[in-house]
């Protein structure tokens, strides 16, 4: 193999994990602002398996297509959070060295993470990893915290004292939430299968039921609706009065309705994709000083395929990372 050639995942197709391989493709190039980083541990998110299996929220089949590509996929590469060295610097970068330990996630939605390279801008989602995250917490890091940080800091103003029930509690955001609940204060129920009850446990859940039972009553002063089986319709008789919904996951309806009326009565519906900076990159990681570890499930590389299949199981505990 030469020197400028890399191993990758791919799917060439849409469809179900065994649409995952490996190839060997052209090393990318940093461009003016970028650096090449050798990928050491790369995430496999629920997002980046929905995105492969188009197994995306009603509604939502079209807006996928037409971004990631309408009869196949256009960006081959998936994964989006990463950590690893810089390997190259690209013309115009100063402020970082070849050899740095860093953490991100690819600009935009160019994807790209999961190969043994990858580059990405450093004025956006990209930081020097800390020496108290091994390289697969790092690759974790990112996405399930800063969802949760978005939704229940930023939307929905969650305060010490309240109750937060977290639906679907045992994935990346949901393990994230129920942490970052009880570090705000506030007194968590999680929601998720049985043999995840201990893992909500010791992230900080007050409380936590089967999802296989009905739900446990309130009032809630905050749902985070992270499976994406609890709408308005099922959420409001659980809600206190002034009570926020989070959806993180909902249908193209949903989407649209809460963005268009938020206010139902004297609560409040909370939506929308997360939108990424910097400063959300920096407020993760002062989160982690505080305490947050994300929980992983490591696979190497090899078992691309066998990363997807849990990444799409809905019944994951926390991240699935693969190490390179």
């Amino acid at each position: 193999m030469t020197t400028d050639t890399m191993q990758a995942a791919t799917a060439r197709r849409y469809g179900g994990p065994g649409v995952m391989a490996i190839e060997t493709l052209p090393r990318p190039v940093p461009g003016p602002g970028q650096v090449l980083v050798k990928v050491a541990a790369f995430g496999v998110t629920r997002g980046d398996a929905r995105i492969r299996g188009l197994d995306v929220p009603r509604g939502m089949g079209p807006m996928v297509r037409a971004f990631f590509g309408w009869t196949r996929p256009k960006r081959p590469v998936p994964g989006r959070e990463f950590s690893g060295v810089i390997s190259a610097l690209g013309p115009g970068v100063s402020g970082w060295s070849e050899g740095e330990p860093v953490l991100g996630i690819t600009d935009g939605m160019t994807m790209g993470a999961g190969a043994e390279y990858c580059v990405v801008t450093t004025d956006k989602m990209l930081a020097r990893r800390p020496d108290s995250l091994t390289e697969a917490e790092a690759a974790a890091l990112p996405f399930g915290l800063m969802t949760a940080a978005d939704f229940l800091i930023d939307q929905m103003g969650l305060r010490a004292g309240e109750r937060l029930l977290v639906n679907g509690g045992s994935g990346a955001v949901g393990m994230a939430a129920t942490w970052l609940g009880a570090h705000l204060g506030a007194r968590v129920t999680g929601v998720a299968s049985a043999t995840n009850h201990a893992a909500m446990t010791a992230a900080g859940a007050e409380q936590v039921a089967d999802y296989a039972r009905p739900l446990p009553q309130g009032p809630y002063d905050a749902i985070l609706d992270v499976a994406g089986t609890l709408p308005y319709a099922k959420a409001a008789p659980l809600l206190a009065p002034g009570g926020r919904l989070g959806l993180v996951t909902a249908d193209f309806a949903g989407q649209i309705g809460a963005g268009l009326r938020p206010r139902r009565g004297s609560h409040r519906l909370c939506s929308g994709v997360v939108k990424e900076s910097p400063e959300k990159l920096a407020r993760v990681l002062d989160l982690h000083a505080q305490g947050y570890r994300p929980e992983v499930t490591l696979l190497p590389f090899a078992q691309i395929e066998e990363a997807h299949r849990l990444a799409s199981s809905g019944h994951k505990r926390g991240n699935v990372v693969v190490t390179l």
